[in-house]
């Protein structure tokens, strides 16, 4: 039977100052933002059956760039999120930020109205490589931000990109312990792949080979482990792991608002599992935003698409109450993925072996 999971808010803003070639979000350049945040709220109405008595369990605004957000947009997005819902006592509330769009007295008011986490998009501190990835701002603006950013939050995130065009693992390795000598409580260490609808994929660059990569990830994983940073998750890395990416992989619900905002949400009473999706242009999504439902089929692969990323995996009831299934019903994939060595399986707990994260996608097409 299907059991009700934790609740996290997921708030899409959809404008930056220069879309990144890399970036397959919905982002969007320009400053006509007139209307954007009574949207939101007139979105979350629309919502709130889906919050089904639970308090917020984390939020993440994310974009886009969201530290474009003015303070007079940010308290009146909060106030009006705090009229609708119930925010659990220690909520974690992530707002990610452009190292070229940093303000001091601007953050300190954002922590003021109630930001607690930032996730600061530095993905390198090597011009150059700042350069080649279309970025707005410097190696000199990135460290800034993140000493400032250390200041004024417990609690914050640095992404760094590897796989870089002609980058080498001394580079790779440089801009972790560059990212590690600011003391971030979490690092977000992913490996640049190339998009369909970018302007890399029109115009790729030249990466380093796939043994290259290999030896840059794995290298990477081992400094970050060094400094006491435990990998949660295939790309997270925290001495404070992120509630909601947590939320994300144990197949939590989560509310999606904003322009092309996804949202998943359990109906346990129906006993289904649907996904939402608004209307993705802003301009549309302030005059009419217009949501689209569906139900998850394979609920199987798609909680195996998100537990196999935790690195701890997921534990029998875990599986039965965020799917409503028997782990009967996955016996016989759970025993091929074993005898692929690509799973360990101890007592009532599952998760990849080391070959299995190193082999990720193959471990999870097996659910399939």
């Amino acid at each position: 039977m299907l059991v009700l999971p934790p609740l996290s808010l997921y708030i899409h803003y959809p404008w930056c100052v220069k879309k990144c070639p890399y970036c397959d979000f919905n982002s969007h350049e320009g400053n006509n933002r007139d209307g954007y945040i009574t949207a939101l709220l007139n979105d979350l109405d629309q919502e709130l059956s889906y919050v089904q008595n639970r308090a917020i369990h984390s939020i993440f605004i994310g974009g886009g760039t969201p530290s474009l957000m003015s303070e007079k947009d940010l308290s009146k997005l909060f106030e009006g999120l705090r009229l609708r819902l119930n925010f659990d006592d220690d909520i974690e509330i992530t707002l990610e930020t452009n190292p070229g769009t940093f303000e001091i007295e601007k953050f300190k008011a954002f922590k003021q109205i109630g930001i607690n986490r930032l996730s600061i998009g530095v993905q390198s501190f090597n011009d150059q490589n700042l350069k080649t990835l279309g970025r707005i701002h410097s190696a000199h603006e990135a460290l800034h931000a993140c000493i400032q950013a250390g200041k004024i939050f417990d609690n914050f995130n640095i992404d760094l990109m590897y796989g870089l065009q002609a980058q080498t693992t001394d580079e790779c390795l440089s801009d972790l312990q560059q990212a590690l000598d600011l003391n971030p409580t979490h690092i977000s260490f992913y490996q640049l792949t190339i998009e369909p609808n970018t302007l890399f994929a029109k115009f790729p660059p030249v990466l380093p080979k796939e043994d290259e990569l290999f030896s840059m990830g794995e290298a990477g994983v081992n400094l970050l482990e060094q400094h006491g940073f435990s990998r949660y998750e295939v790309s997270a890395f925290g001495k404070i792991p992120s509630k909601h990416n947590i939320n994300y992989w144990e197949f939590g619900d989560y509310i999606g608002i904003g322009a092309g905002a996804h949202g998943k949400i359990t109906l346990a009473q129906e006993q289904k599992i649907i996904r939402t999706l608004k209307s993705k242009a802003p301009k549309d999504y302030i005059e009419n935003c217009k949501k689209t439902t569906e139900a998850i089929e394979n609920i199987t692969f798609e909680f195996m698409l998100n537990a196999l990323r935790l690195k701890k995996g997921f534990d029998f009831d875990l599986f039965e109450s965020h799917t409503g299934q028997s782990i009967k019903t996955i016996e016989a994939y759970l025993a091929k993925a074993q005898a692929l060595d690509l799973l360990i399986m101890k007592g009532k707990r599952v998760r990849p072996s080391a070959k299995g994260y190193n082999f990720l996608n193959d471990l999870q097409a097996i659910f399939l």
